[in-house]
This record gives C-alpha cells, sequence and structure tokens, in this order.
C-alpha cells in the first residue's frame, strides 16, 4: 500500500489489520497467499513509519519484506534456526517476531537493538552487527544439532555484498565438505530482474527445487555410479548445463545445490521454492534477487543514502534539518586526504567498503586511479596496503575502529612487524550511539598501543585531527590517529599541511588543586570543563604511543593525583601507559584511571552512553573527588574507600 500523506503513524495499528493479527510467526499459517501478499504491504508501510520516526537502516529492511515472511512461513522458527548476516535487515523479522509494539523504542536506551540480539528474543538465534558471519555461524548450529541428534532446518540470510568476504567463503567451503542441512539464501539485490528473465528463473527455480527433478537428479546418479563412463559424462552435462543458465557454478564446485535466481519479491515463488528446499538434504544455496528499498520511492532511488537514516518525513523523504555545527571528523579527514594527494602523487585511498561512512566519495571522484574499495574485507585492505608500502607507495587506510579489530593479525604481522608506511584514519573511535555496542570503538587505543613500531594518536578537536592525519602520513613507519563520531568543539581548522613533534603532548591548563587530568583524544573538552570546576591542571596528551613522558613526570612531580581520561578501555589503555611508566619509575604519585567500563555498553545517544561509562563531566567530577577524599583518609591513617561506577 503506498504511503499516504497523514497516515503510517506507528500507533494507527487499524492501517494494519493484517498486520496486527501477526504477533508471532506462527499465525502467518493462517493467512491465506492473498493475505500474506497483503500482509507485505502492510509490513513495509509500518516499516517505513517506524523508522521516520526513530532513524535506523531502511532500505535493507524494506528489500527482504516477502523473504522475511516467506522464510517465517515455512519454517518452524525459533525450533529451526534462521540466522540474519549483519542485521541491517532484521527489523521486518523484529517486527513478526514478537516486538512489533516496541519498534517505537528502536535503537534508544533500554530499547529494541538495530540489531538481531539472542538477549532480546529467542527468534535471534545469533547476535550480528559485523557482515559475513551468518554461514559460519549457522553451520555450527547444524553441527551441534547432528551431534545431539535433533532434527532442525537451519538458515542463514547473507546479502551479496557480504558474501564477498573472506570469511563468508571460508564457511561456504567448510560447509562443501560436511554432511550437515544447512540452507544459504544469497539475498543479491546489486542487480534488477527484468520481466522475461524473472519468470524464466523462477520457473526455473520451481523445476529444480522440485521433487520430480531432485528424484531424477538422485536416482539418476545413483543408476550411473555402476557406469563410471557414462556416470562422468552425466555430471558433465549436468554441470555445463546448468552452468549455461545459472550463475550458480562457483557454488556448485563448494558442494552446494543451487538453486535460483527467484525474484524475492513474488512471495508464491518464495514460499514454494522453500518449502520444495526443505526436504533436500546437505548444503543448499537459494540465490533470491531483491530491490533495496522496495517499495519506498525515495529508498529505491537512492538505496545508499536511505541505508541508515535519521529520522525523516514519511511522505517526501526528506531528513529532519541538523543544528547547525560545523564539519564532522568524518568531513575533516575526507577534506585532508584530497589535499594531501594532490601535493604527493604517492598517496592511496583503501577502504573495505566504507566510502561514504569513511569520507572518501570526493577522494574517490577526485582520484578514481588512487582509490580503492576491496569490498568487505578488512584483513585484505591492510595487507593491500602493506603491498603498496612495500613498493614505496603511501597508503591510508580508512577504517572504522570496530572493523579494523576484524585486521588485527594483518596490523601485527603485515604491518607493524615489517615497520612498513602505511597510515591508518580510524573513524568511529569511541562511543557511536545507537548503533551500540556491535559497532563501538572501545579498544583500538589497547590493541594499537601493543604494537612495537606504532605511533598511536588521538585529536582534541578539529584542527588537531587535520594535523594528526598529516603527522601519521609524514611519519615513516605505521601511525594511527582515531577520532570520534560527529562533530568537534568548534575549533577552526587550519588547511595547511602542518604537522606535529612526535609523542609531544602540552599542557593547557595550570591548577592549584593538586590534581591534574591527563586527557587523550575526544575528553580533552570535558578534561578543561571538569578542571574549571576543581582548580585542577589539565593536559592534553595527544599521544598515546609513544607517550610523552617528559610531561607525565613534570605533572606527577608537581600534583597529588594524576587521573588519566580516554574514551577507550581502562584495560592495556592510555592510562594504563602511565602507570607503567610510573612503576617504572617506583614514583609515589596516585594515579585515578577513568575509561570505559569493563562491560560493553549498549545502545543509547553518545551522551547517554558517556554518562554511563562514567566520562561526563559531572561523573569525572565526582569520581576525582572521591578520589581525593580517599587520598585524604589514607594519609591520615584512616581507612578509605573508594567507589565510583568508572
Amino acid at each position: 500500500m503506498p504511503h499516504s500523506k497523514g497516515e503510517g503513524t506507528i500507533g494507527n495499528m487499524h492501517r494494519y489489520p493484517l498486520l496486527e493479527s501477526v504477533d508471532l510467526p506462527p499465525d502467518l499459517k493462517h493467512l491465506s497467499p492473498d493475505e500474506l501478499t497483503r500482509l507485505a504491504d502492510e509490513l513495509r508501510d509500518f516499516l517505513i513509519a517506524t523508522v521516520s520516526r526513530t532513524g535506523g537502516h531502511l532500505a535493507a529492511g524494506l528489500g527482504v519484506v516477502e523473504l522475511t515472511i516467506a522464510l517465517h512461513y515455512v519454517f518452524d522458527t525459533p525450533y529451526d534456526r534462521l540466522v540474519w548476516d549483519v542485521g541491517h535487515q532484521a527489523y521486518p523479522h523484529k517486527i513478526l517476531t514478537g516486538r512489533r509494539e516496541r519498534m517505537a523504542t528502536l535503537r534508544q536506551k533500554d530499547g529494541l537493538s538495530g540489531f538481531p540480539r539472542r538477549q532480546e528474543s529467542e527468534y535471534d538465534t545469533f547476535g550480528t552487527g559485523h557482515s559475513s558471519t551468518s554461514i559460519g555461524a549457522a553451520l555450527g548450529m547444524a553441527a551441534a544439532a547432528k551431534q545431539q541428534r535433533v532434527r532442525r532446518h537451519v538458515v542463514a540470510v547473507i546479502g551479496d555484498a557480504a558474501m564477498s568476504a573472506g570469511m563468508a567463503f571460508e564457511a561456504l567451503n567448510h560447509a562443501g565438505g560436511l554432511d550437515l542441512d544447512i540452507l544459504v539464501v544469497l539475498n543479491d539485490n546489486d542487480m534488477s530482474i527484468s520481466p522475461p528473465v524473472g519468470a524464466f528463473s523462477n520457473h526455473l527455480a520451481r523445476m529444480l527445487s522440485g521433487k520430480l527433478y531432485t528424484t531424477v537428479r538422485e536416482g539418476g546418479k545413483s543408476a550411473l555410479s555402476r557406469l563410471p563412463n557414462l556416470s562422468e559424462l552425466v555430471g558433465r552435462w549436468e554441470e555445463h548445463m546448468k552452468g549455461m543458465v545459472m550463475p550458480g557454478t562457483l557454488f556448485e564446485e563448494l558442494g552446494f545445490n543451487y538453486i535460483g535466481p527467484v525474484d524475492g519479491h513474488d512471495l508464491e515463488t518464495l514460499v514454494t521454492t522453500l518449502d520444495n528446499m526443505k526436504t533436500m538434504r546437505g548444503p543448499r544455496l537459494l540465490h533470491v534477487v531483491t530491490k533495496k528499498g522496495k517499495g519506498y520511492r525515495p529508498a529505491e532511488s537512492d538505496p545508499c543514502f536511505y541505508h541508515g537514516v535519521t529520522p525523516f518525513n514519511p511522505d517526501t523523504g526528506k531528513m529532519e534539518k541538523k543544528a547547525a555545527g560545523g564539519p564532522t571528523y568524518t568531513q575533516i579527514f575526507g577534506d585532508w586526504i584530497c589535499d594531501a594527494a594532490r601535493a604527493d602523487s604517492r598517496l592511496v585511498g583503501i577502504t573495505p567498503a566504507m566510502r561514504e561512512g569513511s569520507g572518501l566519495v570526493r577522494f574517490s571522484r577526485e582520484f578514481p586511479e588512487r582509490y580503492f574499495d576491496v569490498s568487505i574485507a578488512e584483513q585484505h585492505a591492510v595487507t593491500f596496503a602493506a603491498g603498496i608500502a612495500c613498493e614505496g607507495g603511501k597508503p591510508v587506510v580508512a577504517i572504522y575502529s570496530t572493523f579494523l579489530q576484524r585486521a588485527y593479525d594483518q596490523l601485527i604481522h603485515d604491518v607493524a612487524l615489517q615497520n612498513l608506511d602505511v597510515t591508518f584514519a580510524v573513524d568511529r573511535a569511541g562511543q557511536v550511539g545507537a548503533d551500540g555496542a556491535t559497532h563501538a570503538g572501545s579498544f583500538d587505543l589497547t590493541y594499537a598501543r601493543a604494537l612495537p613500531n606504532m605511533v598511536v594518536m588521538a585529536p582534541a578537536d578539529e584542527k588537531e585531527c587535520r594535523v594528526m592525519l598529516q603527522t601519521a602520513y609524514e611519519h615513516p613507519g605505521p601511525a594511527l590517529v582515531r577520532y570520534p563520531r560527529g562533530s568537534g568543539p568548534g575549533v577552526e581548522i587550519d588547511t595547511a599541511l602542518k604537522t606535529l613533534p612526535v609523542g609531544k603532548g602540552e599542557l593547557i591548563r595550570n591548577g592549584a588543586s593538586g590534581v591534574a587530568l591527563l586527557a587523550f583524544g575526544s575528553l580533552v573538552s570535558s578534561a578543561l570543563e571538569a578542571g574549571d570546576r576543581m582548580k585542577a591542571s589539565v593536559a592534553n596528551m595527544r599521544f598515546i604511543k609513544p607517550l610523552d613522558c617528559e610531561l607525565v613526570l613534570q605533572l606527577a612531580d608537581n600534583h597529588e593525583l594524576l587521573v588519566t581520561l580516554e574514551e577507550n578501555v581502562v584495560q592495556g589503555g592510555a592510562g594504563s601507559a602511565v602507570n607503567e611508566y610510573l612503576v617504572s619509575l617506583m614514583h609515589p604519585v596516585k594515579v585515578l584511571n577513568l575509561g570505559l567500563p569493563d562491560r560493553f555498553i549498549e545502545h543509547a545517544s553518545c551522551d547517554e552512553q558517556l554518562r554511563e561509562a562514567g566520562l561526563d563531566v559531572e561523573s569525572i567530577v565526582r569520581s576525582v573527588t572521591a578520589a581525593q577524599q580517599n587520598n585524604k583518609r589514607l594519609l591520615s591513617g584512616k581507612p578509605g574507600r573508594f567507589d565510583s561506577k568508572a
């Protein structure tokens, strides 16, 4: 049903009579084929109404409405396991699995997660957020079912982009060598099916998944197995015939029975084909072609823009206007890399399928021959950069903090160990808001600081971010700059290509309270505000590695309490670097480390997440005051106790 003006609010469930009758997947089985089609229209309209208010991932979910209905209609979920890859497309799944009434809380504190989550519903069989994990997880579930002698179906739904990652092919290769019942649904939204091709493909899929073809195929193989020459001929004939009419030869070679492609918006075909494939055994792959953004014209026209959205007007598709502010750190990086590329022809930009998110759109247009999108292949991105550096190139890898985690061995073995000149521009460091724990950059200071040869820095503001990027680029070895999501404190940017002395911080406020705040990166502005309240000294440390030991010692000699502040886990982070240095000197100064706690912080606004972590200004002041009081009690010989949620 088209989205009409003035309608579509989440509360007006009278507009969705069929959807209101479906509280859980078993309710689908009472609907007729015509009702299932009408349900798809209602579900799509409800999804648009929901996400227009909450923001979130839209286009991917619109593309799998019919597929979601068909899967829950055919299979007995949650007994049968359904694993969604990444989870961008799982909103329709959430709506049909008992969470329709809570969709208004999507991606908000204490509300529904934007991704499948085992703690949220028994229908979410595997927690996701990073891509290309579904086949491996589903294969593990199938193996467990066989060991436990449990008869159940296991289905993995993976997109064509996620299928490009090595991890997906590792799982496919493993599955093809096992006698396990697993169905992989490849959701291909990178092309469209014209009506003639669609009709032929759907007919072919029905035929190849039907009992007649399966019986003849398997029976013929059995009968001809005693005649080696004929058996080989028939096998070759079958392979070539299927290869001529379908793009499934690769999957057949991996040991999968390939069916498709089918129109992913034709519910009747989907249901029939899935029903047929339920009776098959072993690894099977159904190739489904869908249109990202299906049913909502703005999203169909620009599915990339509507992949992840802020609240918008559902009638026009226009996003709510944001308050005027300065450029984001992502934009600062995008401008810097273009300027640096003009100044140095050796510069090459690399991203693992995050051109828009990492700020490389302009660079890709201005320097197309020096731009490489390696698809969802973070490990390859890092090793590819290492290869370029071996030949005298100057690669810049633009990557999210949470995705660099996936290439840690390559960071160690292929870059740091060989001391290669690779620059890492690490976006989304620290808390990221509504995307939650799966996308938070909570660990990069810890895992990067541990590596020999690596320079690690974090800017306090926009101006410093640009200067640090240039510093990292000119450093003759591996260097990493990590910066947060969104905008900075509003410092004016100098567009010159300037650098900083490596390993040098700065004292930006002298205090008289005996307390010094040593702030790393995004928390410098909060440290200044807290320092003003407490009359404390404040240092912008800038470098996590190499640490400015001279500045640390100066502060330790002149203060009773040092407080380290970082938007990274405390374990092994910047504060740990300060601790290690002071312990090596056996320095008596007291140190308080404030950072992210030893638990995952769930989705909420960034401000709410920082408050939960004890890293907002009020919490910092409270924690430091408690530490001061505790220190005074200890000095006086009285028992002390320090209690802080940080």
